[in-house]
């Protein structure tokens, strides 16, 4: 099961087609898939998918990582480093919280194949798209099955944290699909800030700062990159008005004039690191290996930005650079925003 890539762009067409298939219920194709919210599932399921997501969220508050991997589904067992990491990185903020229910929905795929895209219309929505108890995933390579998505909110000495979970039917046991650990603050400030902060730049003329700041504010918004919500839908419908045609976005590469060299940039994004907010910047190099030449490019490169968006002074704490060469080898460059020359 893969998260579908999603864009913070939001076609309203797409948005109308929405509603529709949310309203009818003898479409095709929610035939071969749909979705229940929580408030449409019996007793029994209810309290089967949610004690299940709060034993998983207790493993993890313990840090038992052997215990979460015993009750995964095989594929997720067989390589379990990623959500270990997560549990481990999380582990003394999560030791003692307690997690209150937030959500919960139903996913049912039918049929015999994987099904290679799917869009779950969750909830009850309205003339003008999504409600406040809605929500819309757009999964990949589903096998044909069901799918419980929980999510949790846990009270942390760092704050609110989002622990949320894939669980996935078998036989009578809901087994571990997927784990999401995602904080409800980024250097201290929530959803509600990152907005206000997007619109000031809106309205300064800072078209790139507003852009990179509506991301952070998207990253906020919502516990997972493919749930979409009537805030997220909100925040699209914002963020489509800001958007950079200066940057790299959607796999298409940008360039960087540096001197004499012209660097191809693959990705441009803001990443928090402490307490900071950074600007990260990727770019293709043919070795990285050569870690004296690639930190001289990182340095160039950062220095090129900055010098062409000067708007992100003002934005964030520092710039990385990372070179990275085909084989998906990188070397990364920190500069702190103050030593950027």
């Amino acid at each position: 099961m893969q998260p579908a890539r999603h864009s913070l762009h939001y076609n309203a067409f797409r948005l109308a087609l929405a509603v529709l298939a949310a309203s009818l219920a003898l479409s095709l194709r929610a035939q071969a898939q749909s979705c229940q919210a929580s408030s449409d599932l019996d007793d029994a399921t209810r309290a089967a998918i949610t004690t299940a997501g709060q034993r998983f969220f207790d493993m993890a508050a313990k840090g038992d990582s052997a215990g979460m991997r015993q009750n995964a589904v095989p594929s997720v067992a067989a390589d379990f480093s990623g959500i270990e990491g997560a549990i481990k990185d999380h582990q003394n903020d999560l030791a003692g919280a307690k997690a209150a229910l937030k959500s919960l929905f139903l996913l049912t795929v039918e049929g015999t194949e994987p099904l290679a895209h799917g869009e779950f219309y969750c909830g009850v929505f309205g003339k003008n798209g999504q409600t406040a108890n809605s929500a819309v995933f757009d999964l990949d390579n589903l096998q044909p099955g069901k799918y419980g998505v929980v999510l949790l909110d846990a009270a942390t000495a760092k704050g609110r944290t989002s622990f949320s979970l894939i669980l996935e039917r078998e036989g009578n046991d809901w087994k571990l699909g997927g784990l999401y650990i995602t904080p409800g603050t980024v250097g201290g400030h929530d959803y509600d800030w990152y907005m206000t902060q997007a619109r000031d730049f809106k309205s300064k003329g800072q078209r790139h700062n507003a852009w990179f700041y509506y991301l952070e504010a998207r990253e906020l918004a919502s516990p997972l990159n493919f749930m979409a919500t009537a805030a997220t839908d909100k925040l699209n419908d914002e963020a489509d008005s800001v958007v950079p045609t200066d940057i790299p976005a959607n796999g298409k590469p940008g360039d960087l004039a540096a001197g004499s060299t012209t660097y191809k940039l693959t990705s441009l994004f803001p990443h928090p690191v402490g307490d900071d907010l950074d600007l990260v910047v990727k770019y293709s190099v043919s070795d990285a290996s050569n870690t004296n030449q690639a930190y001289q490019s990182n340095v160039a490169v950062i220095q090129a930005l900055v010098a062409k968006f000067p708007e992100v002074r003002g934005a964030f704490a520092g710039v990385v650079a990372r070179a990275v060469d085909a084989s998906g080898r990188d070397y990364g460059t920190l500069m702190a925003m103050k030593d950027i020359k």
